[in-house]
C-alpha cells in the first residue's frame, strides 16, 4: 500500500535547462506539490510502505523545523499523478508560507508555468509556531525575480508557478550573522550592515547611575537603510528611553502592582534567555530569540521575537513577529492616555535642520497623529550625512489583533503602534498573543500611492494570496 510523506528543499537559482519537475531525495523520486489552503506549500513524495523515511542525527534536526520564504505570485506544481495544486500570493514581495509537514530541506528554482522562465529563488529556514516556538513543521521563503521596470507585473498580480529541479545551495550565503560583542548580534548582507540585535545589556555611561533608563536590552539598533545609513536612534536626549526598534508598554499590571516597561520604572525588565534560531542564506536571514520579562530573578512572561530579513534589491523587507505568553500570573497592558503608544515602536534619527515627512494612506501629514487607527505609516528624511532621502514604513498585518490598531506619529522621530491602545488588555497566564508586522525600508521619498501598493501586496501575501481587502489602506 502506498503512503505519502513530506520532504523538502532549500532554493537556489538555476539555469532554465534544469526544468525537470521530479527530483530525488535519498534515492527516491519526489514530486513537489503545493496547496492553497491557508497559504500552505506542500511537497509530497510517494514512498512504498506505511512508515515515513527515517532521518537520523544532525540532518534530522536540521529538517525538523524549516521556513521557506516565498515572494511571488501564484505557485503551481504537479504531482506524478498530474494533479496541480496552486498557491496564490502577491507578485514582487516576499512572504512566509507554512508547511503542515516536517522534513523540508534543499534548494530549488521557481518557474513560470506559462513559459518556464525562472521567476524566483526559494530557500528553507526555521520559523515560529503559533506560540513563537520553533515549529516542528516547515515554512517556506521565496524571493521574487527583480524585473526591469517595463516588464514588472503589478505588485498584487497573481500568476501560476511551479517548482524546478532541486539544486545544491551556493557556497557563500548572501546574508550573515556576526556576533560582534558579548551583547550584540549584527546582520550583514554582501558586506553591508543591515541591523544589530542587542541581546545583552547596553548601558550609556554618560547618563547618571540614578537614571533607570541608562541601561536596556532586547531591541534592534542600529537599523540601517538600503544604502548603509543609520535610520534609528538610541538614548536620544529628548527621550532616553527610546531605543531603535523596540516593543514596550507604559502600563503593565501584575498582581495589582503597576510597572512601566516603557520608561523602566518599577523593576520590570526585559532580559535575554536563549536563541531559538540564527540562520542566514542566499535569500533570507532568520533570527528567533526567547526573552523574558523579569521582576528581580522571577520571570513573569515569555517573549519570543522572530526577525525574517529578506534579501534586498532597491528596498528591503523585514518581518517582525512578536509573541507574548504570561507565566504564573495574568498580565494587563495598555498604552499612554491620549496618545496610545505602547507596543512596537521605531525611533528614527532624522537629519537636524530639515523637517522629515510622515506619510499615511490618506497622504502626507503635516501634524502629529494621536490615537489614529492606521494600517501603515512611513517616516522619510535625510539620515546622517546622506544627501538623498530615505526611510522606512511599518506595515500592520491583516492578521493583527484589533486590526487596524491606533498609532502615535511624531515628526521629531518616533512611529508608535499602539496595541491594545488606551483600553486595557489582559493576557491570561499560559495563553499567547501574536503581533505580526513588516518593516519596509526604501530609498527616496515614495508617494502614498506607491507605499499603498507595496502594503496591499504584503496583505495579499500574508493572507495566502487572497486579494487585499478594501480596508487594507
Amino acid at each position: 500500500m502506498e503512503s505519502s510523506h513530506t520532504i523538502g528543499s532549500y532554493a537556489r537559482l538555476q539555469p532554465p535547462a534544469m526544468r525537470e519537475q521530479v527530483f530525488y531525495f535519498e534515492g527516491r523520486p519526489c514530486a513537489p506539490m503545493f496547496t492553497s489552503a491557508q497559504a500552505f506549500m506542500h511537497f509530497e513524495t510517494r514512498i512504498s510502505g506505511n512508515a515515513p523515511p527515517k532521518l537520523g542525527g544532525m540532518f534530522a534536526k536540521a529538517l525538523a523545523c524549516t521556513l521557506l520564504i516565498i515572494a511571488g505570485p501564484t505557485f503551481t506544481a504537479h504531482s506524478q499523478e498530474k494533479k496541480p495544486i496552486v498557491i496564490q500570493t502577491a507578485a514582487g514581495v516576499p512572504a512566509s508560507i507554512g508547511i503542515p509537514e516536517s522534513g523540508l530541506a534543499g534548494a530549488f528554482e521557481v518557474l513560470s508555468e506559462a513559459d518556464e522562465t525562472v521567476c524566483g529563488l526559494a530557500e528553507v529556514a526555521p520559523g515560529p509556531d503559533e506560540l513563537g516556538r520553533v515549529r516542528e513543521s516547515a515554512q517556506l521563503i521565496v524571493v521574487p525575480r527583480v524585473y526591469d521596470a517595463k516588464d514588472a507585473p503589478p505588485l498584487e498580480a497573481s500568476a501560476t508557478f511551479r517548482l524546478g529541479k532541486r539544486v545544491e545551495p551556493g557556497t557563500k550565503p548572501t546574508l550573515e550573522w556576526q556576533e560582534v560583542s558579548p551583547a550584540k548580534l549584527k546582520l550583514m548582507e554582501g558586506g553591508s550592515p543591515v541591523l544589530v540585535y542587542n541581546f545583552g545589556v547596553i548601558t550609556r555611561d554618560d547618563i547618571p547611575e540614578s537614571e533607570p533608563r541608562r541601561s536596556r536590552s532586547c531591541y534592534v539598533h542600529p537599523l540601517y537603510g538600503v544604502s548603509g545609513e543609520i535610520l534609528t536612534d538610541d538614548f536620544p536626549k529628548d527621550h532616553y528611553h527610546h531605543h531603535g526598534v523596540f516593543w514596550t508598554w507604559p502600563h503593565v499590571v501584575i498582581d495589582g502592582q503597576e510597572y512601566s516597561l516603557w520608561e523602566d520604572k518599577g523593576g520590570l525588565r526585559q532580559r535575554f534567555v536563549r536563541w531559538l534560531c540564527r540562520e542566514a542564506g542566499a535569500t533570507a536571514a532568520v533570527l528567533g530569540v526567547e526573552n523574558g520579562w523579569f521582576l528581580g530573578d522571577t520571570q513573569v512572561l515569555t517573549e519570543r521575537v522572530w526577525l525574517t530579513v529578506y534579501r534586498s534589491d532597491e528596498s528591503r523587507h523585514i518581518d517582525v513577529d512578536l509573541f507574548f505568553q504570561p507565566l504564573g500570573h495574568d498580565i494587563t497592558l495598555w498604552g499612554a492616555e491620549g496618545k496610545s503608544y505602547g507596543g512596537l515602536t521605531v525611533r528614527f534619527r532624522p537629519h537636524p535642520g530639515e523637517p522629515p515627512k510622515i506619510t499615511v494612506a490618506e497622504g502626507l501629514t503635516t501634524d502629529d497623529l494621536y490615537e489614529k487607527p492606521l494600517t501603515w505609516a512611513d517616516f522619510c528624511s535625510r539620515f546622517e550625512e546622506q544627501q538623498a532621502w530615505s526611510g522606512a514604513a511599518i506595515f500592520i498585518s491583516p492578521n493583527h489583533p484589533d486590526y487596524p490598531p491606533t498609532w502615535l506619529t511624531r515628526h521629531y522621530g518616533p512611529l508608535c503602534v499602539g496595541w491594545p491602545g488606551t483600553r486595557s488588555q489582559t493576557l491570561a497566564q499560559g495563553q499567547s498573543v501574536h503581533l505580526p508586522y513588516r518593516l519596509w525600508i526604501h530609498r527616496g521619498f515614495p508617494s502614498a500611492e506607491r507605499i499603498q501598493a507595496v502594503y496591499r501586496a504584503y496583505c495579499t501575501a500574508a493572507t495566502g494570496g487572497q486579494p487585499a481587502a478594501a480596508g487594507a489602506k
